[in-house]
């Protein structure tokens, strides 16, 4: 045993002895790696995917305990499977005490060939038909590899084991879900035009903890996304704001109505195309104006649908495929669709529950909705307010047109293109959206001043209870307003 603790304080000394200094917490790097331990111990520990382990373990793997000695990879992968996995009724589960991650790089001759991650986490043992106990708190160090643009575990070291009796809780925002009965939240932090901080807390189902990579259905920020795949089309001279949408599609319930000249991705994105929010509201399930395009505000999801099939009609194009290409890869957003992968999602998909508690089913499109129930995670919807904060996509025009108040919903609140406006007074505003549907809650804010934003995602109908206190917390003085404004 000492022999092993002494090579484990050998091996600690001389990587940190040459690694550069600690990454930013909003670096890629950092982000990437915090990635990258989240589904390791959430898909790999946490639920046994005993496979996957082997994978993201070097062959050579070197495991150093201070209270269960050295093991290599086979042992490791023995006692895991004796220790961790033998029993589902009561399992050990483990979750990352995000404040503490810390990130080295490590180089060879300039070239990043690893990094060195620390940082502590907890263990919890799960009961079935129980609530989680605590069963204690350790730190850990891990240095990662990467090969052909993957990385893999080469050497881990756990230490500092605590008692159960001297760990506690003391993460406000957990007290905040228990006290408000939400399962799940998805949390990201905006600084300076980068995300700074990412944190999902709850569970994925009923089954497992959601993690750091778990995937999100977010209702109707999946307007926001579709609001900026067309304003790149806009910058780039590939489609016109006030350009009739007749020459491209006309919905055969409406045809004879003509008011369906006057639709233009102008008055659709801002909300003033006439329509109901969705045709299945009139008891007869047809498409018609409820008043003149462009003379008032009335949200509709029916309306971007409506410009998807103009879209799709002119480009011979998906939604999908088009956001593929003009938004999803650019910003390297490779967890985010409108449509259903199983392959990609079935693991890491969210559930969503009323307010009582009971799950619905998993949304599992087929064809992408322009409106409604995108998929995606808090890092990649974070990327994409990021590159809207920071105008990466649109010409400095169109991100303009974007900001600039179309139509008035109530006293100090307009809609955009795209996006709700709120006057926070001397020449600042918040761009905001949310969105509600059975199981999930979502809600966004962008500070386009001072660069900063909010991403709130839950999973259930009433998540809303949460963002008034979380609002304020991060924004401060600007929260109040924006809940002020929100509540009058």
């Amino acid at each position: 045993m000492t022999k092993n603790l002494n090579i484990s304080i050998f091996i600690l000394f001389f990587f940190f002895g040459n690694v550069s200094a600690q990454v930013e917490k909003n670096s890629p790097l950092f982000l990437e790696l915090k990635k990258e331990d989240s589904i390791f111990f959430e898909r790999g520990f946490n639920n046994c995917d005993i496979a996957f382990l082997e994978k993201k373990m070097d062959d050579n793997l070197k495991f150093y305990h201070d209270n269960g000695g050295f093991q290599d990879k086979k042992l490791f992968m023995e006692r895991t499977k004796q220790n961790i996995c033998s029993n589902p009724n009561q399992k050990p589960i483990r979750k990352v005490i995000e404040s503490s991650l810390e990130v080295f790089p490590l180089y060879d001759n300039d070239v990043l060939y690893g990094a060195i991650q620390t940082g502590e986490h907890q263990f919890f043992i799960r009961e079935k038909n129980k609530q989680d106990v605590l069963g204690g708190r350790a730190k850990f160090t891990t240095v990662w590899t990467k090969k052909d643009s993957r990385w893999t575990m080469s050497d881990i070291l756990s230490y500092a084991h605590g008692k159960p009796n001297n760990v506690k809780l003391t993460d406000n925002l957990e007290q905040l879900l228990k006290d408000n009965n939400i399962p799940t939240l998805g949390l990201g932090i905006i600084e300076d035009g980068n995300l700074k901080e990412i944190k999902v807390y709850g569970k994925l189902n009923d089954k497992a903890y959601a993690s750091y990579s778990s995937l999100f259905n977010v209702a109707s920020l999946t307007k926001p996304v579709t609001a900026m795949t067309v304003l790149r089309l806009v910058s780039l001279g590939k489609w016109n704001l006030d350009e009739p949408l007749d020459k491209y599609f006309i919905d055969s319930d409406i045809a004879k109505d003509p008011r369906h000249k006057k639709l233009t991705t102008r008055l659709i994105l801002s909300h003033q195309s006439g329509f109901p929010n969705w045709r299945w509201m009139n008891q007869d399930n047809k498409l018609r104006f409820d008043f003149e395009p462009g003379t008032k505000y009335q949200y509709s999801g029916e309306g971007f649908e409506y410009l998807r099939k103009a879209l799709e009609n002119k480009f011979h194009k998906s939604l999908e495929e088009l956001a593929e290409e003009l938004v999803f890869q650019p910003l390297d957003m490779k967890d985010t669709s409108y449509v259903w992968n199983e392959k990609k999602d079935s693991s890491r998909m969210i559930v969503g529950y009323d307010k009582s508690g009971k799950s619905y089913d998993i949304i599992k499109n087929k064809t992408p909705n322009a409106a409604d129930d995108l998929i995606t995670s808090v890092e990649d919807y974070g990327k994409f307010l990021v590159a809207v904060l920071n105008h990466d996509l649109l010409t400095p025009k169109i991100v303009e047109e974007m900001k600039t108040k179309q139509v008035e919903v109530k006293k100090n609140k307009f809609f955009g293109l795209g996006f709700e406006i709120y006057n926070l007074g001397n020449d600042e505003i918040a761009l905001s959206h949310g969105g509600s549907d059975k199981g999930m809650n979502t809600i966004v804010f962008l500070l386009p001043k001072t660069k900063k934003g909010l991403i709130i995602f839950t999973n259930v109908e009433d998540g809303y209870k949460i963002y008034e206190t979380i609002v304020n917390h991060y924004f401060g003085s600007i929260g109040k307003k924006i809940v002020d404004i929100e509540t009058k």
